[in-house]
């Protein structure tokens, strides 16, 4: 190995260190970790520390592939028992919406900003999808109703498809395009074939991989994701969508009862970090910083009309068949979070030399990082505004720990906030199915095993091992007492969630 390729190798993995003792910093001060990326992209381009790196097709390919594990990562995580009762609306949301958007952007940036119709075109498409990694990481820390997350991260996983093939078409000269028609029947053909591609993949692995028996735990996760991976080649090599592939096929082996799961969905989560990381840092080499403030006020414009404008529009007209409360629509529109989806959907004209997509590039990368800082930082005083915000809801702990695995059971956590009825109540009041067990108490700062008349009060924090079987059970268990206490059976409450 040269001297050359020793010296990088040693700095991309200081790189890599300072990015994971970030994430630490970032949660604390509120700060998206994916800006903090984002910045140290910046700092180590030709700008300032002077690293060269101006290959958009190269972006555009690794990029596709960061996308790919992340937002594997994120169907893995995906509880069917809670997606299914959603998922009219995030197909909805994810599909229409995204064409809402587009055109609502598209027609605000040619007669707003006097850009052509291709550009405009290209700007809705671009910025038409939310983010699964911004929406994933934020969704997790944030306590709100489960049917609201469960609409926000699977439509950030079921959006990509439809905004690619969009942004794809428009880069892409008119006469080239064919008639309308043809162009709807492509879209609908990959979308499809995707599906069926990511049902087929998924299938056939949760088959593969409960018969067999590997010789070492670690073989099951990369079987895993070789298989998720698998399933975004194959729709690429069918002409269909790679990103709907691996999406549908990640929500069904993450819904399977495979063999080492925890050592799987842990592997899945160091791969997606890992994806994010270099994915933000290789975005941030790319920007030319000098060509940023020329672009700031088109960028607060498009942004301002795809926050308070599309994205409004695109809920309302999507949402507009289901039962969705006005307050709850509202927090969708707001929670529409940009991140990395945008910028590498930028690099597919860039790296086609479009007229004007270095302008859209600079645009879009300033649009995310301003309103992903803003909506970022105000969903949780928008979730209590709102009405939307869930303080005592369980969520889970992924610990790896083999008695787990063999009992089939997942570790919950449960904080105790202010106003919660939970406190006050022992232990035995809570009457949790036969099952689950609360196994440790979190009380300022100390861990004690609670006993059967051990008081709950405000501020705890609970870890509950729950078996599969009686995971939902125990969670409207617990959500029926945070709300109406010991004696919430006899008030008729059930603890199912809340749709109003």
């Amino acid at each position: 190995m040269s001297a050359f390729s020793d010296v990088t190798l040693l700095f991309a993995m200081l790189v890599l260190l300072f990015s994971v003792a970030a994430v630490r910093w970032s949660t604390r001060i509120g700060v998206p970790t994916l800006l903090v990326y984002l910045a140290i992209g910046v700092l180590l381009g030709e700008s300032f520390i002077g690293v060269e790196f101006s290959d958009a097709e190269l972006t555009r390919q690794l990029g596709f592939l960061a996308l790919v594990l992340i937002i594997a990562e994120g169907g893995l995580g995906e509880r069917w028992s809670r997606m299914r009762t959603v998922l009219p609306s995030s197909v909805a949301l994810a599909t229409a919406g995204v064409l809402v958007s587009v055109g609502v952007v598209a027609v605000f940036t040619h007669y707003a900003l006097g850009q052509d119709w291709q550009t405009s075109l290209l700007m809705g498409a671009v910025i038409s999808s939310t983010d699964a990694a911004a929406v994933f990481s934020v969704f997790r820390r944030l306590s709100i109703r489960p049917k609201i997350k469960s609409v926000l991260e699977s439509e950030s996983g079921m959006n990509d498809p439809t905004a690619a093939l969009l942004v794809i078409l428009f880069s892409s000269t008119p006469d080239t395009q064919g008639p309308w028609w043809s162009v709807v029947l492509l879209l609908i053909y990959e979308l499809v074939a995707g599906l069926l591609i990511g049902v087929f993949t998924g299938v056939m692995g949760m088959a593969l991989l409960k018969r067999a028996a590997l010789p070492a735990a670690g073989l099951y996760p990369l079987a895993v994701v070789a298989l998720m991976i698998l399933a975004y080649s194959g729709g690429v090599v069918a002409h269909a969508s790679g990103f709907m592939a691996v999406y549908v096929c990640a929500v069904i082996l993450g819904n399977a009862r495979l063999p080492h799961r925890q050592a799987i969905v842990g592997f899945a989560d160091g791969v997606a970090w890992l994806a994010q990381i270099g994915l933000f840092v290789m975005l941030g080499l790319l920007v030319s910083p000098p060509g940023l403030p020329g672009v700031l006020i088109p960028a607060l414009l498009i942004g301002a009309a795809l926050t308070f404008i599309a994205r409004p529009v695109s809920v309302a007209v999507s949402l507009a068949p289901f039962k969705w409360t006005v307050r709850e629509k509202l927090f969708l529109s707001w929670a529409g979070l940009r991140g990395a989806v945008p910028i590498v959907f930028a690099t597919i004209p860039l790296a086609g030399r479009v007229t004007n997509a270095p302008w859209l590039f600079n645009v879009v990368f300033v649009l995310v990082i301003v309103f992903t800082l803003v909506q970022a930082s105000t969903l949780p005083a928008a979730a209590k505004l709102l009405g939307v915000s869930a303080p005592n809801e369980p969520t889970e702990v992924r610990v790896e720990i083999a008695p787990l695995e063999r009992m089939r059971a997942d570790m919950l956590q449960l904080d105790i906030r202010e106003g919660s009825q939970l406190a006050g109540v022992h232990l035995d009041e809570l009457r949790l199915p036969v099952g689950a067990v609360v196994t440790m108490v979190l009380r300022d700062g100390s861990g004690f095993v609670p006993v059967r008349d051990t008081r709950l009060i405000a501020g705890d924090s609970l870890l509950i091992v729950a078996t599969e079987d009686v995971r939902d059970e125990t969670e409207r268990r617990l959500r029926a007492v945070s709300r109406r206490g010991r004696l919430a059976r006899w008030f008729g409450e059930e603890g199912a969630e809340l749709n109003n």
